[in-house]
């Protein structure tokens, strides 16, 4: 076999680790834009997973902006119906859960 462990596979969007890596990932890139609106997720395009040390998530989604400005986070929120701009982010996420550890490696939007 031999280097089987780093190659990528197809994961499935309704898995608890890649949801736990996406909802992370959107409220660090929320935090990191300078846009006043939140920005949430349209349509997850791709993820795919990646065990090393931990596990690693890329997921490509379509983020499309809300009305909910960020300084009311805690009301819920929901896309527009059309967004104006959809755009297409790529997260990678690496999570080491018995670490209590989850962080945002790279993000290209």
């Amino acid at each position: 076999m031999g280097g089987g462990g780093l190659c990528f596979r197809d994961a499935d969007v309704n898995d608890e680790g890649v949801q736990n890596a996406l909802n992370f990932a959107v409220v660090e890139h929320n935090k990191g834009s300078n846009d006043m609106y939140l920005s949430q997720v349209a349509q997850v395009v791709k993820v795919q997973t990646q065990v090393v040390a931990g596990t690693k998530y890329v997921i490509t989604v379509k983020m499309g902006k809300t009305p909910c400005r960020k300084d009311q986070a805690e009301e819920v929120c929901t896309v527009h119906q059309d967004p104006e701009m959809p755009y297409q982010c790529t997260f990678t996420v690496w999570s080491r859960p018995w670490l209590s550890d989850i962080r945002v490696i790279s993000e290209k939007c």
